[in-house]
């Protein structure tokens, strides 16, 4: 349990945060809500035109499979590097990790989340 003590207070620390941080918002955050407040802000300036619509959902879907898929690199690294000293069990370990993103991005393509209509 010792071993762990430091993570345990890190995270503690950080949950400690973002509690407060919450709390003081909701504590001393604006509670009216009035037209000027909802407007859309841009620094200082009034708005130059109405937002044109929602988002496609295929921007949002690109950029999770970039992170999957830089992520993936993150861990690829490492492992090609000192792959040698690591022996076979790492190499299965790896084999699995990249079968379980490669069956993610089969999915992707699959559903159609990289085409732009």
């Amino acid at each position: 349990m010792r071993q762990y003590l430091a993570l345990l207070l890190t995270a503690g620390f950080g949950l400690a945060v973002a509690a407060a941080m919450f709390l003081l918002s909701v504590l001393f955050g604006p509670k009216k809500k009035t037209p000027v407040k909802q407007e859309s802000f841009e620094c200082g300036m009034p708005p130059a035109e109405e937002p044109r619509g929602t988002a496609r959902v295929n921007f949002y879907l690109v950029a999770i499979l970039f992170v999957m898929f830089d992520i993936e690199i993150v861990f690829l690294y490492p492992w090609s590097v000192s792959f040698r000293e690591l022996g076979p069990g790492a190499f299965y370990a790896m084999t699995a990790f990249l079968a379980v993103l490669f069956t993610g991005l089969i999915y992707a393509v699959k559903k159609g989340a990289l085409e732009w209509d």
